[in-house]
């Protein structure tokens, strides 16, 4: 049963954008810093404003990781939530979004259907436990604020040296997502540089420069006739038009590439992977595979 959350039905004309770029390359896997010290993060990745992923699993020692999920029973080595420890903070409330699943499109393709509301934890656990890929409606626990989350689970998510120490010091948010696949983020950019780490699961990110990111978003937003705001996860980058031309762009037949070779890089992530996004760098994040997604970013400076 899902609290307060109404399905959101948009009709709106279906509109043939073709991509900014000729396709003509594939996407570039994103780089691998070689080791993950603080001087050659800040020095590789941070100062340069530079895409990087750490080594491999460099933050598998995060409480969050063992605490919160366990390894299914079903010899598939598969991973889902750690109830007996999350139903403890059951009432604690978070934002949930809910979305339908299109019958009449591929599987990861959603219909004009989002609603976000903010519901105790319990509401999203007892979803997971009967819900699968096929699911057809689903829940996202997105962009879950690590202020708003109780004392005890915040201390399962201690703040990396990378963040503390990188920059000035300054946070300026921390957020959790947890999910069945397929979970989607729409092409955006943030106002700070990131830090995304894959606690539980799998998702592929696709990465834009600032320049090719731009005209990606300002060219959706004319043909929408419009002039939006790249606001990350707004109602309208979520459900109809907007959603399927950016997804387009990012996912489908028509990926942006630059022809001069300029293009776009690609990320996957799973268990203790993390993944620096600078600051105005443009981003989609894809969850992909069976059993629970779970992430945490911090934003900072």
């Amino acid at each position: 049963m899902i609290h307060n959350l109404s399905i959101v039905r948009t009709a709106l004309p279906r509109i043939n954008l073709r991509p900014i770029y000729t396709l003509t390359a594939r996407w570039r896997s994103l780089r691998t810093l070689e080791d993950s010290s603080l001087h050659t993060f800040r020095d590789n990745a941070f100062i340069p404003s530079k895409p990087a992923l750490l080594p491999k699993a460099h933050f598998i020692a995060l409480p969050s990781i063992q605490k919160w999920f366990r390894t299914t029973q079903d010899g598939t080595g598969g991973v889902a939530l750690n109830y007996s420890h999350l139903s403890k903070f059951g009432d604690a409330i978070v934002p949930l979004e809910f979305t339908r699943l299109s019958t009449a499109s591929a599987a990861n393709q959603y219909e004009d259907s989002f609603q976000r509301a903010d519901v105790p934890l319990y509401i999203f656990l007892e979803w997971t436990k009967s819900a699968s890929w096929e699911t057809s409606e689903r829940l996202y626990l997105a962009q879950a604020s690590f202020a708003n989350l109780p004392e005890a689970l915040k201390v399962d998510l201690p703040t990396p040296e990378i963040v503390a120490n990188s920059g000035i010091g300054d946070i300026y948010d921390t957020n959790i997502w947890m999910g069945i696949p397929p979970t989607y983020t729409p092409l955006h950019r943030d106002p700070n540089p990131n830090l995304f780490v894959q606690l539980a699961g799998h998702k592929i990110v696709r990465i834009l420069p600032p320049e090719i990111g731009d005209k990606v978003f300002e060219q959706v937003q004319n043909a929408l006739g419009r002039s939006g705001s790249a606001a990350f996860r707004g109602e309208d980058m979520m459900k109809g038009e907007e959603k399927r031309l950016l997804e387009d762009q990012l996912w489908n037949d028509t990926s942006v590439l630059d022809e001069a070779g300029e293009g776009g890089y690609e990320a996957h992530v799973g268990r203790g992977d993390g993944l620096f996004i600078p600051k105005g760098w443009w981003h989609s994040v894809k969850g992909v595979g069976d059993g629970i997604t779970g992430s945490v970013n911090w934003w900072f400076r």
